[in-house]
């Protein structure tokens, strides 16, 4: 049975309880008006997309800079601002579409995050956590992203069941970068009543 909405306010957002409710409701109307959400999903926002997000909010240090790349509709970047604003969050995002749709959000909610319209790849910056949710496969999200991670710091990605797979392919494909971890780990996390969410860290030399 899924979680609660009001379990999962209570347990993940309790500075900012209102602004996260009211982000669903924006996710189920102009998310979905503007196609950033899928036109059936407004029922299960809270389950699909917000709940789907909060575990790795579990992994980020005390003060955090982090960087979610592909924000999309801020998933998960506006979920982990609101469920920990002790961090200073950062969304990168190539589409102008939704770099606005994201400028209006952080407007609406009053919410203390930067916007970059750009791809990883052609920016430059220096992040303790750079994270993303399904933008592309682990050795690519690598490859593009590697150089935004400070020493010291991680990519954490959100993946699926092949998570274990990919980090291998990528262990394989990607000696270069691989030379410069420091620690990489599956981390199967199974948070207050939430499906079992994989994430990969790989963390680089300090």
């Amino acid at each position: 049975m899924p979680v609660s909405r009001e379990t999962l306010l209570a347990t993940f957002f309790q500075e900012k309880g209102a602004e996260a409710s009211r982000y669903a409701e924006i996710l189920a109307t102009w998310g979905i008006e503007r196609g950033l959400i899928g036109p059936k999903e407004g029922e299960i926002i809270w389950e699909r997309h917000i709940a789907n997000c909060l575990p790795i909010t579990t992994l980020l240090p005390e003060g955090a800079s982090v960087l979610d790349i592909g924000s999309g509709a801020g998933l998960p970047g506006i979920v982990i601002a609101l469920a920990r604003p002790d961090l200073k969050v950062t969304l990168l995002e190539p589409l102008q579409r939704r770099v606005d749709f994201l400028n209006e959000v952080i407007a609406e909610l009053k919410l203390d995050i930067t916007v970059i319209r750009g791809r990883a790849e052609s920016i430059k910056g220096s992040f303790s956590v750079v994270t993303a949710r399904a933008v592309a496969p682990l050795p690519k999200l690598l490859t593009v992203s590697w150089h935004l991670v400070a020493p010291g710091g991680a990519v954490m990605a959100m993946k699926g069941e092949a998570a274990a797979a990919e980090l291998e392919e990528a262990k394989a494909s990607l000696n270069k970068i691989f030379k410069k971890v420091a620690k990489t780990e599956l981390h199967e996390l199974e948070v207050g009543g939430l499906p079992i969410a994989r994430i990969v860290e790989c963390r680089k030399a300090g």
